[in-house]
């Protein structure tokens, strides 16, 4: 009980101290418009909102001004998320950068917040970065590896690991904290822990910190041709296929824990799943790189020490302004944060009775924490046996309620769908009202254009060839777009009558998505809108009605297209066991939670100004439920607007 009151606590105070951050950054961005000669720009790698990241940075700022530091604070978020993303994450740094160059708003210093900003800036060519200013970084480590190019295969790729001193003088960086992996210190540990060890393994996780872990430890460990190097790799294996690796691992393996948060089909895990891992070989000699695992599973290491790191950086950025500065490359003020030796004293003990070990001085141990149903057992059984107890016994009260009232139940029932029919009806008129009249105005607006156009390229005499053509594209643009609300409302009256033909042929969809991208690419209206296509597949066959989901593929993503002005816009697919799953995603305006419910009725429109005739998702919805599938927006996704379909892999239409 007091666990998860100290847990309720927490929590509240975690989103306290978060929209005080929020609100510390919207003062501070508004002060910086007045002060761009003294400002900080802290780009962070992740939303900061994450608690780590926002504490971060409320103890910065908290500490500039208890010190009258005098620098505006501005923030900015790369948002990055799953590994798979990391080809365009150098072209986010690059927008921010050109986006203060442009303004003219330079900063006094960059502070980089994360692996992820820190490898995207030093990816960067140097003409791309803001001359003559200072950068610092947090919450980093000193390797790390470049980020790849948009024809990188990111679950094979194993890049160069870098130490960070090759490049700071050429990217201005003046200070910061940083972590490093001490591996030659573990492998001393596993010499003299398990003397007989012939194989290392090293077990990382699908993100950007478990391959810079892999990328430095794999090249480290070519000093150390006594030991095989065995990559426990999470960019090709989920939680279940790493389990059994690791239960087929050869004898004298040693196993070192570096990261898993993230497996290969990009889901999220907590500390539990390390006890699944541990449970498909718990004979394996285990050592943690960053304390994975050493409360139930690991042996010990020799790990960084993680230090809180918002204050001591504040430390260092005044520093260097109150420093007089002849040649800014001469100042440095970068840590690297201490490891230290960290050891689970009841596991370790055997090992130093069995090897002689000697612990060394100043080594910090943790006890073998049991898990809480082992610490509350009987509590629990008991706990157990009275809820079901007293289940049985609503159930038969429940039972006994139901019986009793059933015929009242039915009675309402009724009530409520005479009540929801006369409902729809009405809606269904002002549904149609509105329609006509939407239609009024969208067939007349391309009509008006034909007609005026027509009349001026034939009795104006005057016209140069180049007017003409203009009008002529005039002209054919709108027959094309009255064309498209004739074929809408005609699909629509098809697919109501049931005269609509479908086929199902054997069709593969990859090559399928990609035309559709290219044609919806070469149509845009938006040169700085990007297309993307996510998908882990080099070909997927499936008996699907090619013309009729090409047409709802195409609806989606000129859907899309109308409502994004810049950024991107991604068609996802995916094979999921017997479903197929497609997703259109952008970074537009976005779909409000009132809107998500309806905008698939036939007539609605999330923004009435815009062109259309609000029959487009429609018909996209009446298509993929033909075929037994589902369409729906996601509500989870917040950089815009996503919708979603599925389709069975094999459809049998219905005789």
């Amino acid at each position: 009980m007091l666990y998860k009151i100290t847990y309720a606590v927490k929590h509240i105070l975690t989103h306290i101290t978060t929209l005080l951050t929020i609100l510390f950054t919207f003062v501070n961005n508004i002060y910086a418009v007045d002060n761009k000669d003294k400002s900080i720009l802290i780009i962070s790698s992740y939303n900061p909102e994450t608690a780590t990241t926002s504490q971060l940075i409320e103890n910065f700022s908290n500490y500039c001004d208890k010190h009258n530091c005098g620098y505006a604070i501005m923030i900015e978020s790369m948002n990055c998320k799953s590994l798979n993303e990391s080809p365009i994450w150098v072209g986010k740094m690059r927008g921010i950068i050109k986006k203060y160059i442009t303004a003219g708003n330079m900063p006094s210093m960059i502070i980089l917040i994360g692996q992820e900003a820190w490898a995207s800036y030093l990816s960067l060519n140097p003409s791309e970065i803001m001359p003559n200013t200072p950068v610092m970084c947090a919450m980093a480590s000193r390797n790390i590896v470049r980020m790849p190019t948009d024809t990188c295969r990111i679950d094979t790729w194993m890049p160069n690991s870098i130490d960070y001193t090759f490049l700071k003088s050429r990217y201005n960086v003046v200070g910061g904290i940083l972590y490093e992996y001490d591996i030659e210190k573990n492998i001393d540990l596993i010499r003299k822990l398990y003397p007989d060890t012939k194989n290392v393994a090293l077990l990382t996780d699908n993100s950007y910190g478990g391959l810079t872990m892999l990328a430095y430890i794999n090249d480290y460990m070519q000093k150390h041709k006594e030991f095989r190097f065995i990559s426990l790799d999470g960019r090709q294996k989920n939680i279940y296929s790493m389990s059994e690796t690791i239960d087929n691992l050869p004898l004298k393996t040693v196993m070192l824990l570096g990261t898993w948060r993230i497996d290969k089909t990009e889901s999220f895990y907590v500390k539990n799943s390390g006890r699944i891992l541990m449970e498909a070989n718990r004979d394996l000699p285990v050592l943690s790189l960053t304390s994975l695992g050493i409360k139930f599973w690991a042996v010990g290491g020799y790990i960084p020490q993680y230090n809180s790191q918002g204050e001591e950086l504040a430390r260092k950025v005044m520093q260097y302004f109150k420093t007089e500065v002849v040649n800014m490359r001469q100042i440095n003020l970068i840590t690297i944060d201490k490891n230290h030796y960290l050891f689970n004293e009841e596991l370790l003990k055997p090992l130093i009775e069995q090897n002689n070990f000697k612990v060394p001085d100043n080594s910090d141990f943790i006890v073998q924490e049991n898990t809480f149903y082992e610490d509350n057992k009987i509590i629990i059984n008991i706990i157990v046996g009275i809820f079901i107890i007293m289940l049985i016994i609503l159930g038969l009260i429940f039972w006994f309620l139901t019986k009793t009232s059933r015929l009242n139940k039915q009675l309402k029932k009724y009530q409520i769908d005479i009540l929801k029919q006369k409902e729809k009806a009405e809606e269904n008129n002002r549904r149609k009202s509105a329609f006509l009249a939407n239609m009024s105005h969208e067939i007349r607006t391309p009509l008006n254009a034909i007609v005026g156009f027509a009349d001026v390229l034939t009795n104006d005499p005057s016209l140069t060839d180049d007017d003409r053509k203009q009008i002529n594209d005039i002209i054919t643009q709108n027959s094309q777009m009255l064309l498209t609300l004739v074929n809408e409302i005609l699909d629509m009256a098809r697919l109501e009558s049931g005269k609509v033909k479908y086929t199902i042929t054997q069709t593969e969809i990859v090559h399928l998505c990609k035309d559709i991208l290219t044609t919806c690419k070469a149509a845009s209206n938006h040169s700085n809108v990007d297309y993307i296509f996510d998908c882990e597949l080099d070909e997927c066959m499936a008996d699907i009605d090619k013309q009729h989901i090409k047409e709802v593929l195409i609806n989606l993503l000129s859907n899309a297209n109308k409502f994004t002005d810049e950024g991107n816009i991604t068609l996802t697919f995916r094979k999921l066991e017997n479903t197929l799953y497609f997703a259109v995603s952008d970074t537009g305006k976005g779909i409000s939670a009132e809107e998500r419910n309806k905008i698939f009725e036939r007539f609605e429109k999330v923004d009435e100004e815009s062109q259309g005739s609000g029959i487009g998702l429609s018909l996209c919805k009446n298509i993929v439920e033909h075929f037994k599938g589902r369409i729906w927006v996601d509500p989870q996704y917040t950089d815009g607007a996503r919708l979603c379909f599925t389709l069975p892999y094999s459809y049998t239409p219905t005789k």
